[in-house]
């Protein structure tokens, strides 16, 4: 600052001496007075410029926040209209959930009763289906009614279970299944023995004695087993390896009880 000063001060020192030269009236001092008036207005000149470039870079710097706020401005702006959609779906789905909750006790007491007389329908086909796996099969009908006496228990799970049931029902009919279980005796006095069965659907179920000698096979006209000819000892073997996985699928051939037409049958059942 101080060598800008002493510039100056020659500068218009020069000035002024070459303007007493033309006119030789000026006196020293008005000379120093115009000299350091001079000085005065450059340096105010040189304040107010520094005021201004301090104010101009107040308003760019002022500027950039703007333009940032503004950007942020409009991006709250997007993720508040998005958060509204999101609002007006949550309502429309509380409002279906509280429609679904004041209709879940009807639906409830509605299916109830249902599955009470599936349970009961599935009771009544295992007892007059083909006899196979029969404990098993009736374990699995105590269970359900017990399960459906259990209040801890939602009526959806005992809805899936009772499906199960009915679902395993369903693929005996076409699985080939061989299993070790006891043979009922002809009579009262004669002990159960244990065979091999062979269960093909529900189309056949044969049996074979362990030590390979008897056959038999479920008669579903009499409901009663019946001697098996010893013909067919070779396809019930391969019927019952071929079960256990110890031998490649093929086609057997196997007793089938010939189909009775329902007017035959309801014609039996007028007899009676």
């Amino acid at each position: 600052m101080a060598t800008n000063k002493r510039q100056v001060s020659r500068l218009l020192s020069a000035i002024a001496f070459a303007g007493m030269s033309f006119t030789g009236s000026v006196s020293a001092a008005s000379l120093d007075d115009a000299v350091e008036q001079g000085v005065e207005r450059v340096e105010r000149a040189q304040k107010s410029q520094q005021t201004i470039d301090t104010i101009d870079k107040d308003i760019r710097s002022t500027e950039r926040d703007y333009r940032a706020l503004v950007k942020e401005v409009e991006g709250l702006n997007v993720y508040i209209a998005q958060l509204d959609r999101q609002l007006d779906a949550q309502a429309k789905e509380q409002a279906n959930i509280e429609k679904s909750m004041e209709q879940a006790s009807l639906v409830e007491r509605q299916i109830t009763p249902l599955m009470l007389r599936m349970i009961d329908s599935i009771n009544q086909f295992v007892a007059a289906d083909v006899p196979f796996l029969h404990d098993e099969r009736m374990k699995r009908v105590t269970r359900l009614n017990d399960l459906m006496g259990r209040s801890d228990v939602t009526a959806a799970e005992k809805y899936r279970k009772v499906m199960e049931a009915y679902q395993a029902e369903i693929d005996y009919g076409r699985t080939i299944e061989s299993y070790r279980g006891e043979l009922a005796g002809a009579t009262s006095q004669e002990k159960p023995r244990e065979v091999d069965f062979l269960r093909i659907g529900r189309i056949a179920l044969m049996y074979q004695s362990l030590d390979g000698q008897e056959l038999g096979v479920w008669n579903t006209a009499s409901n009663t087993w019946q001697p098996l000819d010893p013909e067919y000892k070779s396809k019930v073997m391969a019927g019952i390896r071929i079960a256990r996985e110890q031998s490649a699928p093929d086609l057997i051939k196997v007793p089938v009880a010939a189909p009775v037409s329902m007017s035959l049958a309801s014609a039996q059942q007028e007899t009676k």
